[in-house]
């Protein structure tokens, strides 16, 4: 499966290590402004999403994690 993330927050994005740590492939590359970025997460799962701004000096971070179904 595959997600993609549009950047419209107008400010660089940074991908939080822990995303290719839990097995999602993407470059991972800063995403700039109006950019989109495809994450490939492993079989059989959903992408769990977290953003943090550190505001603008530190700017933001995205984290995408493989979810599954316990049914």
């Amino acid at each position: 499966m595959k997600f993609k993330y549009y950047n419209d927050t107008g400010r660089e994005v940074s991908i939080h290590p822990g995303t290719e740590m839990n097995g999602i492939r993407c470059s991972m590359d800063l995403i700039k402004p109006h950019e989109e970025r495809t994450f490939y997460l492993p079989e059989n799962t959903y992408p769990w999403v977290k953003m943090w701004d550190y505001g603008d000096k530190k700017g933001l971070s995205i984290l995408v994690s493989p979810q599954k179904d316990n049914d």
